[in-house]
């Protein structure tokens, strides 16, 4: 069976933290926490699993640092800390164990395993694409 999490392969535990508001910037637009995150550029889903596996503390204190260097929102420059106190509390707890993980699986033996499933179908389209291209057509006149 098909990964349901194909077409969104993120933890949806992050979605809360990521979407949460860090302020509005100059144009009076709000900043989501992914957009932060982006616009520093870093990935924000790498980095928010890695505050995951800092825990609170060093979650807070490591949006801190980033959200003091973060200049497109005024509002960051005196309030930075409190921010990244509120936004630490979105984070969920520990290793997201509830979310599938994202990692290849595995044969028993050690070897990746791949979906037959995909395979097949690629067989299948490119049988078709070369029976259109060719025209059925056995003569070769």
């Amino acid at each position: 069976m098909a990964d349901p999490n194909v077409l969104n392969p993120h933890p949806p535990e992050f979605e809360r933290f990521l979407y949460a508001s860090v302020g509005e910037d100059r144009n009076g637009y709000i900043v989501t926490v992914l957009s932060t995150l982006a616009r520093l550029g870093l990935d924000p889903w790498k980095e928010t699993a890695e505050l995951v596996m800092l825990g609170r503390d060093g979650a807070r204190a490591r949006l801190g640092t980033l959200l003091s260097g973060f200049r497109d929102v005024p509002a960051l420059a005196s309030d930075y800390g409190r921010i990244a106190r509120d936004l630490s509390q979105l984070l969920p707890e520990g290793p997201t164990s509830g979310a599938p993980q994202r990692t290849a699986s595995k044969l028993d033996d050690g070897r990746p395993a791949t979906s037959g499933a995909i395979w097949a179908v690629l067989a299948i389209i490119f049988i078709l694409f070369q029976i259109l291209m060719v025209g059925g057509s056995g003569s070769g006149e």
